[in-house]
C-alpha cells in the first residue's frame, strides 16, 4: 500500500523528467480512452453472448415439438393418438396440440397474416414438455412409429447445440478481443513512453551525472504514464457505458441489437478496464523505460 501511495504522489523533481503535455501525453490520453471504449462494447458482446447460450440452451433444452404429417381425414385420429402416447410416456411433463391460430402465428414471418391454414395441407404441430429427468427420444419415436405413422419427433437437438456453440464462440471471440484491445494498448504505451525517454535523454544524463538512480527515473515515466492511461480508460469507459445504454432493448420497435449490452451486476464489470488499462500502462511503461535506460548508457 505504501509503494502504491508512493506512487500516486510521485516526486516533483524527478517528474519534471517526464513532459507534462505534447505528442507522448495526447497519445497516451488518446489511445487509453479509444481503446478502453471498444473494451466495453467487447465485454458487452461477450456477456451477452453468454446470457444468450444460457437462454438458447434453457428455451429448447426441456421442449420438444412432433409433426404430425397425414391425410386430412386421419389428422384428429392421429392427433388423439401422440397426445394418448405422451400421456403414458415417462419424463413427458406436458403435451398439447397447437391450434391453428398458434401455428398461423408461427408461419406469419414467411407467409403473411392471411394465410388460410385451415385450407392448406399443413402439419399438426404437438409441443412436448419435458420434465427434468427427460424421456427416451428412441422409445417415444418407436411407440409413435406404430400408433401415429405420420408423426415425426423433434427434440431440438440438431437446433439447440449449433445455437448455444455459436453462442459460446462469440463469447469468447469478445474475449479475445479484450486481449488484442489489452495488446494494442501496451504497443501504443510503449511507443510513447520511448518515445518521451529519447526526448529527454539529456537530461536524463544530467541527472546521472548528479547521481539518480535508474529506478529513480523510470518511476517518474511509470507514475506519469499510467495515471494517463488511468485517466484515458476511465472516459473511455464513462463514454462506452452510456453508447451502450443507449443501444435498443429487446423489444424496442425496430431494433437490430437488441440483448447487446449489460444486465444487472453485469454493469459492475466495466469499471475494471480503467484498472486494466492502467495495470497495463504500468508494466508497458516499466519494461520500456530499463530497456531504454539501458540503451542510453
Amino acid at each position: 500500500m505504501n509503494r502504491v501511495l508512493a506512487l500516486l504522489q510521485g516526486d516533483s523533481q524527478a517528474d519534471r523528467v517526464v513532459p507534462p503535455s505534447g505528442y507522448s501525453a495526447r497519445l497516451t490520453l488518446f489511445t487509453a480512452g479509444a481503446m478502453a471504449f471498444l473494451a466495453v462494447f467487447a465485454m458487452a458482446l461477450s456477456l451477452a453472448a453468454g446470457r444468450l447460450a444460457d437462454r438458447w440452451s434453457d428455451a429448447l433444452a426441456r421442449s420438444s415439438t412432433i409433426r404430425i404429417s397425414a391425410p386430412v381425414a386421419e389428422l384428429e385420429a392421429q392427433t388423439w393418438a401422440v397426445l394418448t402416447v405422451l400421456e403414458q410416456t415417462p419424463g413427458v411433463d406436458s403435451a398439447r396440440a397447437l391450434t391453428d391460430e398458434e401455428q398461423r402465428a408461427l408461419l406469419e414471418p414467411w407467409f403473411g397474416p392471411d394465410l388460410p391454414v385451415a385450407d392448406l395441407p399443413i402439419p399438426r404441430l404437438v409441443e412436448v414438455i419435458e420434465t427434468e429427468e427427460g424421456y427416451d427420444a428412441e422409445g417415444l419415436r418407436q411407440r409413435l412409429a406404430a400408433e401415429a405413422p405420420g408423426a415425426v419427433l423433434d427434440d431440438h437437438t440438431r437446433w439447440r447445440r449449433p445455437l448455444v456453440e455459436a453462442a459460446n464462440r462469440l463469447r469468447m471471440l469478445g474475449w479475445v478481443a479484450m486481449g488484442l484491445i489489452l495488446a494494442s494498448t501496451a504497443a501504443l504505451i510503449t511507443l510513447a513512453a520511448g518515445s518521451a525517454l529519447a526526448a529527454n535523454q539529456s537530461v536524463i544524463t544530467v541527472m546521472r551525472l548528479v547521481g539518480a538512480k535508474d529506478n529513480y527515473i523510470a518511476r517518474a515515466f511509470v507514475r506519469r504514464f499510467t495515471l494517463r492511461a488511468l485517466m484515458g480508460a476511465a472516459v473511455g469507459t464513462g463514454a462506452g457505458m452510456v453508447a451502450v445504454a443507449l443501444l435498443p432493448r429487446a423489444g424496442d420497435d425496430e431494433a437490430f441489437l437488441t440483448g447487446l449490452g449489460f444486465a444487472g451486476v453485469h454493469w459492475l464489470w466495466p469499471l475494471t478496464v480503467p484498472i486494466l488499462a492502467a495495470v497495463t500502462a504500468f508494466w508497458a511503461t516499466r519494461i520500456a523505460a530499463f530497456r531504454t535506460l539501458r540503451g542510453l548508457r
